[in-house]
C-alpha cells in the first residue's frame, strides 16, 4: 500500500457508508495517514460530516442514489457503518471492481440483516446460539414465541443498538413487542428475530481484525475481551479487559474466528458472545468497530479505529492491551437541537479520565451523545471513574 495526498491524483481515498461517532472516529483515524475521506448519511451534519474532506447526504438504502454517489466519487475502498445500506447494491460494486468493500460487501450483505448470519453461524457453522425463529406477522410471533419459550427477546431482523428490541414475559406482552419491534426496525419492517433466553453470567464483545501480516496474507489478531452492560439492548458501559476463564476465552476465540474467517476480507469484527462459566455462545457480529469498544480509546495503544483504518490500508496492527479501562455513555436526556453541555472542566478533572462529545446536531432523551472514559489500577476503579465523569456532563439546551 501506498499512502499519497489527500486532495491530489495521488490520494487514498475512502468513503464511509454511516457517519456516526464510531465512523467520526475511524476518520479521524485515516486521516492521520494521510487518507482521503468521504462521509456519507442519511442527514446533515452527522458527526463524521463535520472533518471529513467531503460528505454526502442520501438515502443510502436507494440503490441508484448511492451507485451514482460511488461512481462519481470513485473511492478506492467503501467502509459500511451502520446497517441501513442498499448492500445488494454493494455486491454489485464489488463484483464489477469499482471498488473495494470493507471488510467485503458479502460480509455488510449477511450482517446487516439478523436472519442471515443466525443462520450462518447456526446452521452453516454449527456454533452454539440460542434458540431462535423468525416471525413476519404477530401470527407467526405467537407461534414462534411457544416454540421458544418464555420470556423471549424480540428484535427487529434490521436495526442496531437496540431500537425495537423487547421481551416478552408472557402471551400477554407479544402484540406490544411486535408492535415496538416495527418502530425501530431500519429497512424492510415486518420481520423479527425471536429469541430463547440463555441462563448467562456476562456478555462480551470480542474485537476481531483481519489484517495482512508480514508475508502478505491474512492474520486474525483478537483485543482483549470487553464486558458491557446493556439497557434496553442499548450499551450504557463496557471495561477491559472482561475476567474469564482460559477455556472460555479460548472458546470465545475459536468461535469469532469461526466467523470471521468465512465472512473473509480485511478490517475489524465485532463478535458479540453470551458466557457462563467456560461455555460461549455467538450472539451478534458486526463488520465494523463496535459501540462497546469505544473503550479502547483509553484500553488500547492503537483504538479499535486505528485498527480497522490500519487494516483497511493493507498496514501492520498492534492489538495489545496498554490500561484497564472503562466507559460510559452520555445520553441527551432531553430533545433539542444545538445541545450545549456544562460540567467538562470537572467531568475532566476525574483522574485518568476524558471525553468524546459526538457533534449530534440533535439531541433524544436516550440519544447516545457522548461518551466518557477512563483507565485505573482494576475494573471496578476504572468503572467508577467512568461513571462519574459521565454523571457530570449535563446536556443543556443551547438554542437561543
Amino acid at each position: 500500500m501506498r499512502l499519497g495526498t489527500p486532495l491530489s491524483s495521488s490520494a487514498v481515498r475512502v468513503m464511509l457508508l454511516g457517519s456516526g461517532e464510531l465512523g467520526k472516529e475511524v476518520v479521524i483515524a485515516l486521516q492521520r495517514l494521510g487518507v482521503e475521506t468521504i462521509a456519507v448519511d442519511r442527514y446533515p451534519h452527522a458527526p463524521a460530516h463535520q472533518l471529513a474532506h467531503r460528505h454526502h447526504v442520501i438515502d443510502m438504502t436507494d440503490p441508484s442514489a448511492l451507485r451514482e454517489l460511488i461512481e462519481r466519487e470513485r473511492p478506492h475502498f467503501v467502509v459500511p457503518e451502520i446497517e441501513a445500506i442498499a448492500t445488494e447494491l454493494l455486491l454489485e460494486i464489488e463484483r464489477e471492481g469499482v471498488a473495494e468493500v470493507i471488510p467485503t460487501a458479502r460480509a455488510a450483505n449477511l450482517t446487516m440483516n439478523r436472519e442471515g448470519i443466525r443462520r450462518l453461524a447456526a446452521e452453516e457453522l454449527g456454533l452454539p446460539t440460542s434458540p431462535y425463529r423468525f416471525a413476519s406477522s404477530l401470527e407467526e410471533l405467537q407461534e414462534a414465541a411457544e416454540v421458544v419459550g418464555f420470556p423471549c427477546v424480540i428484535k427487529p431482523v434490521m436495526s442496531s443498538s437496540g431500537k425495537g428490541q423487547s421481551v416478552a414475559k408472557n402471551p400477554d406482552d407479544l402484540a406490544k413487542s411486535w408492535s415496538y419491534a416495527q418502530s425501530g426496525g431500519r429497512v424492510d419492517r415486518g420481520r423479527v428475530i425471536v429469541e430463547g433466553f440463555i441462563d448467562f453470567d456476562y456478555e462480551i464483545t470480542q474485537l476481531t481484525v483481519r489484517a495482512r501480516g508480514a508475508d502478505g496474507g491474512i492474520e486474525t489478531h483478537f483485543c482483549e475481551p470487553i464486558g458491557h452492560l446493556q439497557v434496553q439492548g442499548d450499551y450504557v458501559e463496557s471495561w477491559q479487559p472482561q475476567p474469564m476463564s482460559q477455556a472460555a476465552l479460548l472458546r470465545a476465540r475459536e468461535i469469532a474466528k469461526a466467523v470471521t474467517d468465512n465472512l473473509g476480507g480485511r478490517g475489524l469484527y465485532g463478535v458479540e458472545l453470551f458466557v457462563k462459566g467456560d461455555q460461549v455462545w455467538f450472539s451478534e457480529v458486526s463488520p465494523r468497530p463496535h459501540d462497546t469498544g469505544l473503550v479502547t480509546l483509553a484500553s488500547q495503544r492503537l483504538s479499535e479505529f486505528e485498527l480497522h483504518a490500519r487494516a483497511i490500508l493493507g498496514l501492520p496492527v498492534d492489538a495489545g492491551l496498554r490500561n484497564t479501562a472503562a466507559s460510559a455513555v452520555i445520553y441527551g436526556q432531553l430533545e433539542a437541537k444545538a445541545i450545549a453541555f456544562e460540567g467538562i472542566a470537572q467531568a475532566m478533572a476525574i483522574p485518568m479520565s476524558d471525553l468524546r462529545l459526538f457533534g449530534k446536531p440533535e439531541s433524544f432523551a436516550r440519544r447516545r451523545m457522548g461518551v466518557a472514559v477512563a483507565a485505573g489500577e482494576s475494573i471496578d476503579q476504572a468503572r467508577e471513574r467512568a461513571r462519574h465523569a459521565a454523571s457530570l456532563v449535563r446536556p443543556v439546551s443551547g438554542e437561543a
